[in-house]
Formats: structure tokens, C-alpha cells, sequence
């Protein structure tokens, strides 16, 4: 039987590291406040599609007391990002989680419309394609599937940029995977992305 996982990549809901494009409009701990809002999100949505393995790779660390209250209420493994851009660092966690399972799929935590029957699809999508995407608004993606550790799609990635999805297929292409895209869904990472969010989010 075909085991998955998923992958959530977070950074640590500390003021002044998280989601620090969104202090000018929220400050400092409450940017911090809506960044462990949306960990939390992630984690439940990504539960309720029960993967073999549910893991949180967090940055810098996994000391945070919210990873540790994660791990309780979801059963979920702990790990560390490490160091290097963020494209070595997925591309890390693939490969050290596709050790032990069939397929994995890995999002953040700045997609609040990522929902569980999204991840039960892209799940799904594993079983017949190399790789499964969830495209996002701002011309990045929200989530990343995988049967095989692919480092072509990570080394030298110009990371938070609107070419990153398109440059993504391009790869592809050209490597002659063959990948699935479910419906994009918007990030929250400015200011003007804050009416994306759920009602009562910032109350």
C-alpha cells in the first residue's frame, strides 16, 4: 500500500521574523499573531487528509511552544530546516521524507485556501503523475507533490518571485516529468493580501 506524507514548511510565529512583510499594517506581534493563526490552519487542514506521516520542518528551530502544542494535538513530527535557500531546504526535506514514503506533498503556511480536499486530491494525483502543483495567485505555487526527489526543480530558483511557477514548468518540460495542477489559490504575504483571509482572522 502506497504511503504519503506531508510536509509543512513554517517558520517559527516569532515577532519580527514571521510574515514581516505584513508588519507596516498588523505590527510586529500581531503579524506574529496571524502567522501562528495560519500554522495552525495548515496543520488541521493537513491532518484531516490523513497522510501516513503529518511533519512540520520548521525554521529556525522547532522549539517554538506552538510547534510543540502542533505535535500534541495533531500527532505530528518535528524537524529542522537547516541551512540554504529555500529551494535546498524543500529539496532537503524531500529527499529525507521519500526515503520512507511513496509520495509527499509540501506547502507552507501562507495559503489559507488551501483546504484538506485540496491535499486529498493532490494526494490522489501521486498516484498517477510525477508531481502535483497548487499554483498561487502571485505567480508562485502553495504546494508541491512528489514521488521522486527532483533537485532540478529547487537548485537556483529566483525564490519569491512571479516567474516561479512558470519557471517551474519550464523545468519540467524539459526533464520530461509528467505533473498535475489543481486551482491556484491566493498567498497572504502583503498588506493588500489580507482581504484573502477567512473572516474574523485579525479579530
Amino acid at each position: 500500500m502506497s504511503r504519503s506524507a506531508v510536509v509543512i514548511m513554517a517558520k517559527a510565529p516569532v515577532a519580527g521574523l514571521a510574515k514581516t512583510r505584513l508588519i507596516p499594517a498588523l505590527g510586529a506581534a500581531g503579524a506574529a499573531a496571524l502567522a501562528e493563526r495560519m500554522l495552525a490552519h495548515a496543520a488541521q487542514v493537513a491532518a484531516e487528509a490523513t497522510p501516513d506521516t503529518l511533519e512540520v520542518c520548521a525554521t529556525p528551530d522547532a522549539a517554538h511552544p506552538a510547534f510543540d502544542r502542533l505535535a500534541r494535538d495533531h500527532g505530528l513530527q518535528l524537524a529542522t530546516q537547516g541551512d540554504g535557500d529555500l529551494g535546498q531546504r524543500m529539496h532537503r526535506a524531500f529527499v529525507r521524507v521519500l526515503a520512507l514514503h511513496d509520495c509527499a506533498v509540501m506547502i507552507g503556511t501562507d495559503a489559507p485556501g488551501l483546504d484538506t480536499t485540496c491535499l486529498r486530491r493532490a494526494l490522489r494525483a501521486l498516484a498517477e503523475y510525477d508531481a502535483v502543483f497548487v499554483p498561487a495567485l502571485d505567480g508562485g505555487y502553495a504546494l508541491i507533490g512528489l514521488r521522486q526527489p527532483q533537485a532540478c526543480l529547487f537548485d537556483g530558483m529566483a525564490w519569491s518571485t512571479a516567474e516561479v511557477m512558470s519557471n517551474t514548468r519550464g523545468r519540467m518540460k524539459a526533464t520530461g516529468l509528467r505533473w498535475a495542477e489543481l486551482p491556484p489559490v491566493p498567498d497572504v504575504d502583503e498588506p493588500a493580501d489580507l482581504v484573502h483571509l477567512p473572516a474574523g482572522w485579525l479579530t
